[in-house]
């Protein structure tokens, strides 16, 4: 299947405040160098803000990875949970199509969304708040058929049962997540036949619904200052009888809040340093080390014999010669004069980041300005 950005784009986009800050803090799970690791956790974070992935989304994460946005764009393009054009404001359903589900009534329920929500998959219903697609198996097989509704499984469904889970979201309620036939996870239908006993003095619900209950929207945006998801555990290994609210940020400052207050002080006082070309996405205010920059000579004009063709440089296309123009480079020995630190200074100029070192600019630009040639000058003289 093909995918594509959609049509339509947002000017912009923005993680909230607390989404930021969380983003940083997932940056800094992965080694010096090895930033983009945090790209699909991001994209998923920029999604569950928004909905769906937009270009202008796309390419702020890919900023603060220091990424090219094309190999930002290969991702979200690669894995289906992530949306690239706009869903229904309350939910986007997915409906399991695979065999178990299909044997059990998948199509039946495709046809609930057709009839409730729109005829075609991924298009917005009348009212905007629904879409639908199908969806190849989510792993819940002993509980077909069965539906994604933002984060959470709806299982063990009949039309009758799935139509009145969509008019609940309507009226603004959340239904709850999980079987919906009444049986617990995916026990038999008859009840449990082993391990009673632990049957007698189970929760409400299994492990993800009770994490659904908790936070009490299952399908809501995410701005990163919810009450938090996870129900804290006690140091006896035990769980809260009661959901854990607000007091969860006071009871969250133990050891683990003073190790990373010390972590926060001794990062404050000995900043980590940066590769040359990266921003320091583990800073809001400051997108790169400024120690780490310096800006090569630059001229007003091309000389008289004119300018060179920058485009002969593998990498560079009309886009980006003419920015490279515009910060005063016209000349292949300009370029292949460049040190580490002029790198990092230009790098942070273009908007097509990375590209200077996988490219290999310098090397390309050396080679020309020798009079030599490289595999994209040789094929363009041909």
């Amino acid at each position: 299947m093909l995918r594509r950005l959609h049509h339509t784009q947002p000017d912009s986009f923005a993680f909230t405040p607390m989404n930021q800050k969380w983003a940083a803090g997932q940056i800094t799970k992965y080694p010096e160098g090895r930033q983009a690791s945090a790209v699909i956790p991001l994209l998923w974070r920029a999604q569950e803000q928004e909905g769906w992935i937009s270009k202008p989304a796309l390419e702020v994460v890919a900023d603060m990875l220091g990424m090219a946005y094309i190999r930002v764009l290969e991702v979200a393009t690669f894995y289906f949970m992530f949306q690239l054009k706009p869903i229904g404001s309350v939910a986007h359903i997915q409906v399991c199509g695979t065999t178990s589900c299909m044997i059990c009534g998948a199509e039946d329920l495709i046809g609930v969304c057709k009839d409730k929500i729109a005829k075609n998959a991924h298009a917005i219903s009348a009212d905007g708040k629904f879409s639908w697609e199908e969806v190849e198996c989510l792993g819940a097989c002993a509980n077909a058929p069965m539906v994604q509704i933002g984060k959470d499984f709806y299982e063990d469904l009949t039309t009758e049962r799935f139509a009145e889970i969509i008019e609940e979201f309507a009226a603004g309620n959340v239904p709850t997540p999980g079987p919906q036939n009444g049986r617990f996870a995916a026990e038999p239908l008859g009840g449990a036949t082993s391990l009673t006993e632990w049957e007698k003095n189970r929760e409400d619900y299994n492990g993800s619904v009770a994490r659904a209950v908790e936070l009490g929207d299952t399908v809501k945006r995410i701005q990163g200052d919810e009450v938090p998801i996870l129900t804290p555990w006690v140091s006896d290994g035990t769980k809260p009888k009661k959901p854990v609210a607000k007091k969860a940020a006071k009871t969250a400052v133990g050891s683990a809040g003073k190790k990373a207050a010390v972590v926060a002080a001794q990062s404050k006082a000995k900043p980590k340093p940066t590769k040359a070309g990266a921003p320091n996405i583990a800073a809001k205010a400051a997108p790169a080390s400024v120690s780490a920059e310096k800006k090569p000579r630059t001229m007003t004009a091309a000389r008289k014999s004119g300018a060179d063709d920058l485009k002969l440089i593998s990498g560079v296309g009309p886009k980006l010669e003419a920015v490279l123009n515009e910060l005063g480079f016209y000349h292949f020995d300009q370029i292949a004069k460049w040190t580490e630190a002029e790198v990092s200074w230009v790098d942070a100029r273009l908007k097509f980041k990375g590209r200077i070192e996988r490219d290999g600019w310098i090397d390309q630009a050396t080679t020309l300005a020798a009079g030599g040639g490289t595999a994209l000058s040789k094929k363009a003289s041909k």
